[in-house]
């Protein structure tokens, strides 16, 4: 089976790769860009990192912001033009959300680009639905509940909202001819994880394609993210090793990600490379390096599209991917923080012919 989280992706774009340091004038393309719709949800999670306070990620976040529909069609049309290969949409928000998702569906559909959804699940049915089903890569339901009690506990939502999604979840999985993959991203907190199995167990006999396990972050610095798994950190992991041994196989593709968490935040490299290969448009229309410095203007602004195409802010002035020094302004988590250091290795490199 084919790995859908490999890490190693990114080498299929040799070009893009060697475009990437400073000492290169030409700016090429990114390669993929997640959007950030809407920063409006239905949903209010206990960890969810835009709302909490005491988290930075989402910490200069204003939740009526969304990205105008004229802006967001410009926003396609250079991404199309650019040659960016695909487009992933999060929160801020719940994408599905968002007053003109299905317009920009039906765009990114006629302009051909390879397009994904992160999502609760609660607006997967009716015609943005059947789009996706049918032309859509993937799409991953985050969840971290395990029944109707536990799941309304979690995100502040009435009783049912679980079975309801479930069900989304169901008919979309059963829809005639689906091309898309249905994932699920199973949240483990101190709550829920004795069910890891038993959960992993439900999204296999409804049609889930994959499931991906990893931790809650509920803190800005891992030891304290490591403080709070710890107390159950092997019994779960020995439940995520046992769905990943006996679940997985060519219908149901377990990538067991539960792990501690000092990788993913100690940084020692003073640039970014992820930073022009994955780069964030917020709803503010903002850019970030990413969705861990999203809505972060302090430290995590690369600068603004209000006021410019996304196009011709992209290919002027190269300085502006190497403003964030990742060793000062980074020391919190990050997703793309192996990936940039593989890349680094990759590019720093001395006598090349002695492989």
């Amino acid at each position: 089976m084919a790995n859908k989280y490999s890490s190693l992706k990114v080498f299929h774009y040799q070009d893009k790769l060697d475009s990437l340091s400073k000492e290169v004038d030409q700016i090429k393309a990114p390669i993929h860009i997640r959007i950030k719709p809407t920063n409006v949800c239905n949903h209010n999670c206990w960890y969810c990192a835009y709302k909490v306070d005491h988290l930075q990620l989402g910490q200069d976040m204003v939740e009526r912001d969304f990205i105008p529909k004229d802006k967001m069609m410009e926003i396609i049309e250079d991404c199309s033009d650019m040659g960016v290969k695909a487009i992933t949409f999060s929160g801020g928000g719940e994408p599905f959300t968002y007053r003109f998702f299905l317009d920009t569906v039906k765009k990114i559909i006629d302009n051909n680009i390879s397009f994904a959804s992160l999502t609760n699940g609660s607006k997967l049915n009716g015609e943005v639905a059947e789009l996706f089903a049918h032309h859509a890569t993937w799409l991953r339901v985050s969840i971290d509940g395990y029944d109707d009690e536990s799941y309304a506990k979690a995100r502040d939502v009435k009783v049912g909202e679980f079975s309801k999604i479930i069900e989304n979840m169901k008919n979309f999985a059963a829809l005639k001819n689906r091309s898309c993959n249905l994932g699920v991203s199973f949240i483990i907190d101190e709550k829920n994880y004795t069910k890891i199995y038993e959960f992993s167990e439900l999204m296999k006999s409804i049609g889930v394609d994959s499931i991906k396990l990893s931790g809650c972050v509920v803190a800005n610095e891992g030891e304290k993210n490591n403080e709070y798994h710890e107390t159950f950190y092997k019994e779960a992991k020995a439940l995520s090793k046992k769905v990943k041994d006996e679940l997985d196989d060519e219908n149901f593709e377990v990538f067991d990600s539960y792990h501690l968490l000092e990788d993913k935040f100690n940084k020692d490299y003073t640039w970014c490379p992820y930073s022009q290969i994955l780069p964030v448009i917020g709803a503010d229309l903002n850019i970030y390096p990413c969705q861990d410095k999203a809505y972060n203007l302090e430290n995590g602004l690369v600068g603004s599209i209000k006021e410019k195409s996304f196009k011709k802010f992209w290919f002027n002035d190269k300085d502006k991917f190497f403003k964030i020094d990742p060793s000062k302004d980074c020391q919190n988590h990050c997703v793309a923080n192996d990936k940039n250091k593989m890349i680094l290795d990759y590019l720093d490199v001395e006598h090349l012919g002695f492989v």
